[in-house]
């Protein structure tokens, strides 16, 4: 079983609240490449450059200087790609009228320590 720095083991059922939670931590501060998300079946670029942040109980995924997908971190889904480059994040869209989206994170520098 996989441990955090504090020594407590990470949930592996991404429906709980806790890989959530574990995941959000994992997120926060990444920075990134570049934002995409399929509109019309059509992988398209929405946002360049940002971070993700953490701010409260959401997750904030910037693109440049927009607001590419803010969602609460116990209404969303994350999992990151094999190749451990980015992450695919759904969620409802608190900032785009609720809306439920689906968006990929690549990271800037994905090989880190902690992965």
């Amino acid at each position: 079983m996989k441990k955090d720095k504090n020594g407590f083991t990470r949930s592996r059922n991404p429906d709980s609240r806790r890989f959530k939670r574990d995941m959000a931590r994992h997120l926060d501060g990444r920075s990134l490449k570049c934002v995409t998300e399929k509109i019309d079946g059509v992988e398209e670029i929405v946002g360049r450059g940002g971070a993700i942040a953490v701010k409260d109980d959401e997750l904030i995924v910037l693109g440049g200087q927009d607001v590419v997908l803010r969602a609460k971190i116990l209404s969303m889904k994350a999992w990151e790609l094999m190749s451990l480059e980015g992450v695919v994040i759904t969620a409802p869209d608190e900032e785009h009228g609720g809306k439920e989206r689906t968006v990929v994170a690549y990271y800037s520098y994905w090989r880190t320590l902690d992965n």
